[in-house]
Parts: C-alpha cells; sequence; structure tokens
C-alpha cells in the first residue's frame, strides 16, 4: 500500500483570487506577529501555568477564550462552507455545537472545576484509581488534537492561498507551502507561552475573528442588496431564488444522517478534552460556571450568522461563476472559503477581503492553540509524569510537553497536505470520537458514585472500537491508493464515521453501567469525591474536591448517589 500525494489542482478554490497581495499580507503578518509576541511576554516555566493558566483567568476573559478555542476554521469556514453545499443538513452542525453548551452548562462545568484537576485524562485517572485508564484517556485526547487539528490546518492554508498566493517553496506546492508555514507559527507560540500564552492569544483572536466575521457578513449584505440591518433574518428573502438544495431538507442527506450528525455533535462538545480543560483555568465553579455562559454568548454571535453568509455566498457562487449544486458543482475546496469567496465576488476592498481572510486563520490558530496544550498536557502530564516518571521534576514535565506539542504539529502537518475531507467533515470525527470514548466517562463520572475502574475500562474501549470501524470504512480508503471508495456502504449508511456516537454513546453506557453493577463497588473516598461535586455548599477559591474530602470529610450527601 503506498499514501497518496496531494494534488494541488484539487486543493485550489475555484473562483478565488490567489494571487500575492500586499495589504492583507501585512495584516496577516502582523496578526501572526502579535500572537508570537503574546507567547513570549506570557511564556512560562512552571506546569501550573502550562496546562491551567495558573487558574488565574477571570469569566469574561474565559469566555472569550471559550470562545476562540470553540469556533475554529470549522466554525469560521466550514459551517458557512457544509451549509452552502448541503443546506439544511449543514444546520446539524449549528444545532450541535450549541446545543452541546447547554448541557456542559448545566450539568459539567461546575463539577468538573469542584473536582479540580489539570487535565481531562486527570480527571479520568483519578475519578476511576486507574492508571489504564488513564492513559487510554491520554492516547484519546492525542488523538482528538491531531484529528481535529488537521481541519484547522486545511482551514488555514486555503486562506493563506488568497492571501499570499500560490507560492511554492522548498518543491512544495502552494497549499502545502501555506500548511507548513501556518503551522510552524502555530508550534513556535505554542511551544513557548503554554496555557497562559494560550489563553491571553485566545481574547485577542475571538476579538478579530468576530469582528472580521461580522463585518464581512454586513457588508456582504448590504453592498449586494440582501439586508441591511438583520442579515441574520433577512437572508431568508433568498429562498425563492436558491436551489431547493439550500432551502428544502433532507435533499442531500437523509433524516438519519441528520439526526446522527447532530447527536454525535452534542456528546463530542461535551467530552472534548480542550473545551473542558478551559473550566481548569478558573478559581472557582462559579467563575467557570459564568466563562461558560459568557462563551456560549460569545459563540452564538457567530452561529447565527453562518447560514446568512451562506446564502450570500451560495448566489453570488451562481450568479458569476456557475452552478453550485450538480456536476461539476460547487467543489469542497471553494465550499470551505465561501465567506472569503462571497467578500471578494462582491467586490469589496482587498484589505477587507483581507481582514475577513484574516480572521478565519484567528480562527484556526486559537483552536489548534487549545487542542495541542490539551494533547501535548496528556502526554507530559497524564502519562510521562504519572506513569512512566513520576519522580519527574517540573522542567522535565515542562520540556516533555513542548516536544509534544512539535510532535503533534509534525504529524498534523503531513495529514494535513492531503486532507481526506472538508474541514467540518475532518472535525466531526474529532467529535464522534469523543462523544464515543470520553463523553460516557466525563458525565457518569460525575454523576454515578458507583461507576467503578472496570465499567469505565470496558466502555472506553468499547467505545474506541465502534468509532475505529467507521472510520477504516469511509476514511482510510481516502489516504491507501489500493482503496478506491467506502469499504461497506451498508456500514455507512447506519454507522456513518460523521456520526457514529449516535451508537456508540448508548452501548458505552450501558456497557459501563452494566460492568460497574456485577464488579466491586469504588471505595468511599471516590464516592466521597463524587459528592463533593454536587454539594451545596460552596468550596473555597482554588480549593478542589480532593482537598475537601482530606480536610473535613466531605459533604455526606444523603441517599448515597450523586
Amino acid at each position: 500500500m503506498s499514501l497518496l500525494l496531494p494534488m494541488q489542482s484539487g486543493l485550489l478554490p475555484e473562483g478565488l483570487n490567489v494571487s500575492f497581495k500586499l495589504i492583507p499580507a501585512i495584516l496577516v503578518l502582523a496578526m501572526l506577529a502579535l500572537f508570537l509576541v503574546i507567547g513570549f511576554v506570557f511564556k512560562v516555566a512552571d506546569t501550573e501555568g502550562m496546562w491551567v493558566a495558573g487558574r488565574s483567568i477571570g469569566n469574561v476573559e474565559n469566555g472569550m477564550a471559550i470562545g476562540a478555542n470553540w469556533m475554529s476554521a470549522a466554525s469560521y469556514l466550514g459551517m458557512a462552507a457544509l451549509i452552502a453545499l448541503s443546506g439544511f443538513y449543514g444546520l446539524a452542525f449549528v444545532v450541535g455545537w450549541s446545543t452541546g453548551y447547554f448541557i456542559l452548562l448545566i450539568f459539567m462545568a461546575a463539577q468538573m472545576r469542584r473536582f479540580g484537576k489539570y487535565t481531562a485524562p486527570d480527571f479520568v485517572g483519578d475519578r476511576y484509581n486507574s492508571d489504564t485508564a488513564r492513559a487510554i484517556a491520554a492516547v484519546t485526547t492525542f488523538l482528538i488534537g491531531f484529528v481535529y487539528a488537521i481541519g484547522q490546518a486545511r482551514g488555514m492554508a486555503l486562506v493563506g492561498l488568497y492571501i499570499f498566493g500560490d507560492l511554492g517553496i522548498l518543491g512544495l506546492t502552494g497549499y502545502q507551502s501555506m500548511v507548513v508555514f501556518m503551522m510552524a507559527i502555530t508550534v513556535g507560540y505554542l511551544s513557548i507561552s503554554g496555557m497562559m500564552g494560550a489563553t491571553k492569544n485566545m481574547a485577542v483572536q475571538y476579538v478579530i475573528l468576530i469582528v472580521a466575521f461580522l463585518a464581512g457578513l454586513y457588508a456582504v449584505g448590504y453592498v449586494n442588496g440582501y439586508s441591511t440591518v438583520l442579515p441574520h433574518i433577512e437572508y431568508g428573502q433568498l429562498f425563492s431564488v436558491l436551489s431547493n438544495e439550500f432551502s428544502e431538507p433532507f435533499v442531500h442527506q437523509s433524516y438519519y444522517l441528520w439526526i446522527a450528525t447532530a447527536f454525535s455533535l452534542v456528546v463530542g462538545t461535551c467530552g472534548l478534552p480542550h473545551v473542558l480543560v478551559r473550566f481548569y483555568t478558573v478559581d472557582s465553579e462559579r467563575t467557570a460556571r459564568w466563562s461558560t455562559v459568557w462563551g456560549l454568548g460569545f459563540i452564538c454571535l457567530l452561529y447565527l450568522s453562518s447560514p446568512a453568509f451562506a446564502a450570500f455566498g451560495t448566489d453570488l457562487y451562481s450568479n458569476q461563476i456557475g452552478d453550485v449544486y450538480g456536476d461539476p458543482g460547487m467543489t469542497s475546496a471553494a465550499g470551505d472559503v465561501i465567506v472569503v469567496l462571497a467578500a471578494q465576488l462582491s467586490n469589496l476592498p482587498q484589505w477587507f477581503v483581507g481582514l475577513v481572510a484574516a480572521g478565519g486563520i484567528a480562527a484556526a490558530i486559537a483552536t489548534v492553540a487549545g487542542l495541542f496544550i490539551a494533547g501535548s498536557s496528556a502526554i507530559s502530564h497524564d502519562i510521562y509524569a504519572n506513569i512512566i516518571n513520576p519522580d519527574a521534576t517540573q522542567r522535565q514535565q515542562v520540556l516533555v510537553g513542548r516536544l509534544s506539542i512539535v510532535a503533534l504539529g509534525v504529524i498534523t502537518t503531513l495529514a494535513a497536505l492531503n486532507p481526506a475531507a472538508p474541514i467540518a467533515a475532518l472535525v466531526s470525527y474529532a467529535f464522534s470520537l469523543a462523544g464515543a470514548v470520553l463523553f460516557p466517562m466525563f458525565f457518569l463520572g460525575l454523576w454515578w458514585e458507583n461507576t467503578n475502574r472496570q465499567g469505565a475500562l470496558a466502555g472506553m474501549t468499547t467505545g474506541l472500537v465502534i468509532w475505529i470501524i467507521p472510520m477504516i470504512n469511509e476514511v482510510l480508503p481516502a489516504y491507501v491508493a489500493s482503496l478506491d471508495s467506502t469499504i461497506s456502504p451498508t456500514l455507512a449508511q447506519w454507522v456513518p464515521a460523521i456520526g457514529s456516537a449516535l451508537i456508540a454513546v448508548p452501548v458505552v453506557f450501558v456497557v459501563t453501567i452494566g460492568v460497574s453493577l456485577v464488579t466491586e463497588e469504588p471505595d468511599m473516598e471516590t464516592k466521597q469525591l463524587v459528592r463533593q461535586c454536587h454539594s451545596p455548599e460552596p468550596m473555597d477559591r482554588m480549593e478542589s474536591a480532593e482537598e475537601a474530602v482530606s480536610t473535613d470529610g466531605g459533604e455526606d450527601i444523603e441517599g448515597g448517589d450523586a
């Protein structure tokens, strides 16, 4: 078997003005330089700063970081792309990603902060008293960071093509050159600054991306006569002129796939380590809860705008380039930059289109930062310091963390040279993994004190197997020359890679609960930790459930189960 090499022609968006543009290039280079400076100013030398920013982030700043951390290239570019390419089906992403944050707010944010750890695998390892469970969670976290970041690298590179042109360096194509350049900048500032610098950068990146996106939406809507003050509603007037593939439900995809996708995105949101770790960067459960509220509000500003941007871009594409649907129709590469393409086709000033493009790059870099911090902390803190070398010094842990960031950057860059799917689809695979393997462990670990080590190990293994099977069935053929298409269409129909959590999560819940019921209950100390996560008594700032239990025995909630 041999790996396929990327085809430049398939990754150049049709209609996009791919050429070097001086002012947008200066804008983007200045923005990237700013990220590096912030990373250097807030560089860290200890593990507390490296992994949880010293638990010193306030609720509004953490809300902005949640927004930037969350709104990746998949949100900024990919969501509008999916709506443009597949119409009603794309709304599954708006519904799934938004609903997930409500579940986080109600059921997990404050409880995770009360438990009080450094990383998501740290929670799994200590809650279930198992280094094996910790290792599985750590490897899953690393894998999520890798799969998720491929889509971000693709988004950065496609937008970079618009700004810097088709610059082939070192024998690479223009697209490949942009992948290498953007990823090098991202890895550079992350390896210096850790979580502290990443969080400060995320607040700046949020401002850049939301201003760029909303300014682009209003400008495109106004100059083309689509909208005036409320493009989020006014875009509905285009339904009568857009193709039925855009406005009618389930023309492209089935009702079942819509449900599977939306469900996987909901549970995946609640299982993503780089999302959950944000609750560890604040000093109390109250700050964790309020930062989630702020973050959800910041996210909704963009999510409510994406369908309008998709409608405007679709109409401009059909009027000026060609048919959106059918053969050949709009390519996935053009769809992935529909936000930038719409601004360009509106004949807006070049510097303004460059600003819209810069917002896409900021969104992608912010999310890669969160993913790589979560992935590297899983390797350094959870595997190296907790399993391989318990006597590791802080300096050794930070060094291993930085090397892990570099390793993640290298393998992500290599995989992004020939991406297997559009941005949002690539990201969705990571959501299915997080939903199938980690979400049940977090939810049951916080809400059912009888969940034990044996149940967790059986559940996580089951979830991992169910996630891998459709990935082999649908995604592997894109990378292996001897496999031309999906191996089993029937399996792809009922257990799609993009929505495999719909099948996996119920099965994992049943396996975890069943095995826990027939094996030994957790010890009383573990049960007290779970009860402390739900105690009506507020804990002191910077205090964790473990500290509360060790000092006063914790809250003894009547009824046993939390």
